[in-house]
């Protein structure tokens, strides 16, 4: 934080229009629950948001926002345009959660708590996008950068940021964006300036099969694929930048007196940098190479070899945002000044897509609490004075960012 960034920070909490956008965020907590409620409510797994990218549409269009469309990916935007030719900002939340079709999603409510699978990754910053343009509609705050806000599909696993993918490499506003910010998590203890890059592969070990007893001494897929899983655990990784691996779900075979002719496991590496992330791929991808080989030379291949088919089911790139840059001082300043106590680390989010593409992107929350994230017990609290405290921390470094005008 500098005293330039916290100066910044001042001089827009300071001013008439801050201080009425704040008002109507406080006077209109209940409605910003109910929309919490409405969309929580609506189905969106990773690749089927659509009927939850229609209703955030219609619900923008009812707050005020303008050029709203959904574009040939999914995303739902709309753009505030801004009085000064500046330039374009994009404020994000997904759609998109973990929980498949049939989920129960009916929010309950205990106290101030919201109880529901999705409530808050990501759907109270759906809601907390909403707010901000009411809040900032009401109080006639007028911007010299353009905002575009954006509901994007694709962030968790299987979607691999696709709406992200679209929106910087294919969209309209491509080449456009100068600065990005995801809200996601109630969570404004963090803010996210690294992007955790991932390649996950799903590889399928093949052979020829046969009788347990009576083919005995037949090449086993089996054992290539336990050989590769030994293998991947027996290499060593940088503790810094934080490198990882996993062997996370497997399957196949036949019954228990088959050597099975298909077996397979998906795969997860990661890491926070893209010359260490490369180093692991090309290391697991050598290693999966060998244990096929070797049980190719350990027993026969009379009747075939083991193969295998190798599938990239995840790619998503690593980035950073620099920690002296205007957008993240300006970001840790104005959620200082509410209060927090912010953090910087590296996670998994949309802003992963800007930051490898060298555009200052960060992640930050939405404001109250919550935990459970991702399980069928998930929750916020949304608690007046926490909820709008984080609000109006995070519209303040919209209005920081994008400048009064």
């Amino acid at each position: 934080m500098t005293r330039q960034a916290e100066s910044i920070i001042r001089e827009v909490m300071e001013s008439e229009a801050y201080g009425r956008a704040v008002a109507t965020l406080t006077a209109e907590h209940d409605r910003t629950v109910e929309d919490i409620v409405t969309l929580t409510q609506i189905a969106a797994p990773s690749f089927h948001e659509e009927t939850r990218a229609r209703a955030f549409l219609a619900m923008a269009r009812a707050h005020g926002l303008k050029d709203l469309e959904i574009d040939a990916e999914g995303n739902v935007s709309g753009r505030r345009r801004g009085v000064g030719n500046g330039p374009l900002i994009c404020i994000a939340a997904h759609l998109d959660t973990v929980f498949p079709a049939g989920t129960d999603l009916t929010v309950r409510r205990e106290g101030t708590r919201l109880y529901a699978p999705g409530v808050g990754d990501d759907t109270r910053s759906l809601a907390v996008l909403l707010a901000w343009l009411r809040a900032m509609d009401a109080a006639d705050v007028r911007t010299r950068a353009d905002l575009l806000f954006v509901a994007d599909v694709g962030e968790e696993g299987p979607g691999d940021l696709r709406g992200m993918r679209h929106l910087f490499g294919k969209g309209p506003y491509k080449d456009r964006i100068s600065a990005f910010i995801t809200v996601d998590s109630p969570d404004m203890s963090h803010i996210a300036t690294g992007g955790v890059g991932s390649k996950r592969y799903r590889v399928t070990f093949k052979g020829p099969g046969g009788h347990s007893y009576g083919a005995f001494g037949l090449v086993n897929p089996m054992f290539a694929m336990a050989d590769t899983i030994a293998r991947l655990g027996r290499i060593t990784v940088p503790a810094s930048p934080k490198t990882t691996y996993s062997a996370s779900v497997t399957g196949g075979g036949t019954s228990i007196n088959s050597i099975p002719n298909s077996v397979w496991t998906d795969f997860d590496l990661r890491s926070e940098s893209p010359a260490e992330l490369a180093r692991l791929e090309a290391t697991f991808l050598d290693l999966v190479a060998r244990s096929v080989a070797a049980e190719n030379a350990t027993r026969s291949t009379r009747n075939g070899p083991v193969s295998t088919e190798i599938v990239k089911t995840g790619d998503r790139p690593a980035g950073r945002t620099d920690e002296r840059s205007d957008l993240v001082r300006i970001a840790h300043a104005a959620i200082s000044a509410h209060g927090f106590h912010p953090k910087f680390e590296t996670s998994s989010t949309d802003a992963n897509i800007p930051m490898s593409l060298g555009i200052p992107a960060i992640k930050i929350g939405s404001g109250g609490s919550g935990g459970r994230a991702h399980s069928l017990e998930e929750w916020i609290d949304v608690a007046p004075e926490p909820s709008i405290r984080g609000m109006a921390a995070g519209l303040a470094t919209v209005l920081a960012v994008a400048g009064i005008a």
